[in-house]
């Protein structure tokens, strides 16, 4: 089946920006906005993959792979699978892997389709500094949540972090990068709020943890609400 199919106009509009070009200064951009324009350190979100990282993960929103190669896997030999819209994301982040004695299996797909992943469980799965880049706001995107909990191993753990425009506190240059973006049509969270996030979260977990750091929600999902066997997506 073509998992490419269904992926909209939009979220190839935004996903066409990381060129190879563009990645080779990612991981700086990344960590100068994470640091000083979302005041929320790529630290943190480093810790919240060590803390929950399983030996059989699922990335999602690979970008160059950074937490991956830098995290501490629970397992000499972990298993790891990527999703992202961009092809040259995924080459990159498997190169880097492939440094670290890890041979990932990567897919093209959207998270707003059902993940092409075999019907596999994952011990954890992870979506950090995807959300915010996902078209539409938290009852269409928070579909998302939904397609993650369908993979997820009854025992794993979701986690990642996102930019909320809503909720939490901002500077003047947060506020002039979010208008950037949303010009450019990187970043699609003009409606995302703390609020729609936790009730997004809990429609597809039965245990959600969410806390903010500068601009940032960052947060952990277990408990997966999937749906019956054999019963398809609602139009």
């Amino acid at each position: 089946m073509d998992s490419t199919s269904g992926i909209s106009q939009a979220e190839r509009d935004g996903s066409a920006l990381y060129s190879p070009k563009v990645l080779s200064i990612y991981d700086f951009w990344v960590w100068f906005n994470c640091r000083f324009v979302w005041r929320c350190p790529l630290r943190q979100t480093l810790a919240l993959y060590n803390a929950n990282m399983s030996g059989d993960h699922l990335d999602i929103g690979t970008g160059t792979g950074w937490h991956l190669c830098h995290t501490t896997y629970p397992t000499t030999q972990p298993t790891v699978t990527l999703v992202d819209l961009n092809q040259h994301s995924l080459d990159e982040t498997s190169r880097r892997l492939r440094q670290r004695g890890i041979d990932p299996v990567a897919r093209v797909a959207s998270v707003l389709q059902p993940l092409p992943v075999d019907r596999r469980r994952f011990g954890s799965v992870s979506a950090t500094w995807l959300m915010h880049c996902v078209p539409g706001g938290w009852d269409s995107k928070g579909k998302a949540f939904g397609h993650i909990a369908d993979v997820l191993a009854d025992d794993g753990v979701f986690f990642g972090a996102s930019v909320l425009a809503r909720d939490v506190p901002h500077t003047a240059l947060s506020r002039a990068t979010l208008r950037r973006f949303w010009r450019t049509g990187v970043f699609h969270n003009a409606a995302d709020d703390l609020t729609g996030l936790v009730a997004a979260l809990e429609r597809a977990f039965e245990s959600v943890e969410v806390g903010t750091r500068g601009s940032a929600a960052v947060w952990t999902a277990r408990g997966p609400r999937r749906a019956p066997e054999g019963a398809t997506e609602s139009t």
